[in-house]
């Protein structure tokens, strides 16, 4: 296998075991775009390239399908599976967090949610977390006035707060592990920067190792961003290392794209057949790093 994906697939086969994770990655990445279903035979090619084993796949989609991410229709044998409309909802928030711009400006407003009355807290602060709200206090959380509160937290009180950026940069360092997310940023740049380099010195990749190394790309890359508020420049510390992160991310998905795509149109099908051609927002993605070079 090429030399840096290698190291890539090392390092993932070293930690628990994240095929579910990795479903939820190909799901959102790659199959949404392409009309939204894929036979389970598609998922099993892939894995196989991870020396993932299929029993391991189907156990994973079984669980996800009853935890109501995805809805399965059989033809015959075959299986597919597309996402159920909750899972389509989440995944909509979830691709905007990871491949649009970055906030710039910020209007010197924060959103305040209280929970201290809510029925169910546990689910309550899963909720607020994964919708990229930070905590300063047991019972409160804290976002940008531009992150919409999750629907799912019934009963909490919502109050809108202003403050002085000086204030607000100790609000923000109260309220996130922004040192431990900056590390994962660092983790994540320099596992990432030899493929990159490595691609750039004209060492090809298969049309299946470009797959497999975008899935990866994008798996550990989202797995930092969603936890990350993407506050802007003027509320992180200096070198903040989640720009670079990003950058690097766009500049190696873009380079990996087109013989990704060419392994889905060789091996990837739903029920009516091959998948349908992407739609046209999957060549925006990280369009920003472009126009930023």
């Amino acid at each position: 296998m090429h030399q840096p994906l290698s190291r890539i697939v090392s390092q993932l086969k070293s930690e628990p075991s994240r095929t579910g994770s990795l479903i939820i990655t190909v799901f959102g990445d790659a199959i949404v775009p392409r009309g939204g279903s894929v036979w389970l035979g598609s998922l099993l090619a892939f894995f196989e390239g991870l020396a993932i084993d299929g029993s391991v796949v189907r156990t994973a989609m079984s669980r996800l399908t009853a935890e109501g991410w995805f809805e399965r229709t059989r033809s015959g044998r075959n299986s597919f599976y597309r996402l159920t409309r909750r899972g389509e909802q989440t995944f909509a928030g979830a691709t905007r967090h990871i491949y649009e711009s970055l906030p710039t400006e910020w209007n010197g407003s924060f959103e305040l949610v209280l929970i201290g009355g809510t029925d169910d807290r546990e689910q309550a602060r899963t909720a607020l977390r994964d919708a990229g709200f930070g905590s300063p206090l047991p019972g409160v959380f804290v976002a940008l006035t531009s992150i919409a509160s999750p629907d799912a937290v019934e009963g909490a009180i919502r109050l809108q707060a202003s403050a002085g950026s000086d204030m607000a940069r100790r609000l923000v360092a109260e309220s996130w592990a922004l040192e431990r997310t900056a590390e994962a940023y660092r983790k994540f740049t320099a596992s990432f920067a030899p493929l990159k380099a490595s691609i750039e010195r004209g060492e090809a990749l298969t049309d299946g190792q470009a797959f497999t190394a975008r899935i990866l790309l994008i798996h550990h890359y989202r797995r930092i961003v969603l936890r990350d508020p993407l506050l802007p420049a003027e509320l992180l510390p200096g070198n903040w290392p989640g720009r670079q992160a990003r950058a690097l991310c766009g500049e190696i998905y873009r380079l990996l794209l087109p013989g990704a795509e060419r392994w889905l149109d060789a091996h990837a099908t739903n029920e009516e057949g091959p998948l349908p051609a992407a739609d046209a927002a999957l060549m925006r993605r990280f369009a920003d790093e472009d126009e930023a070079r």
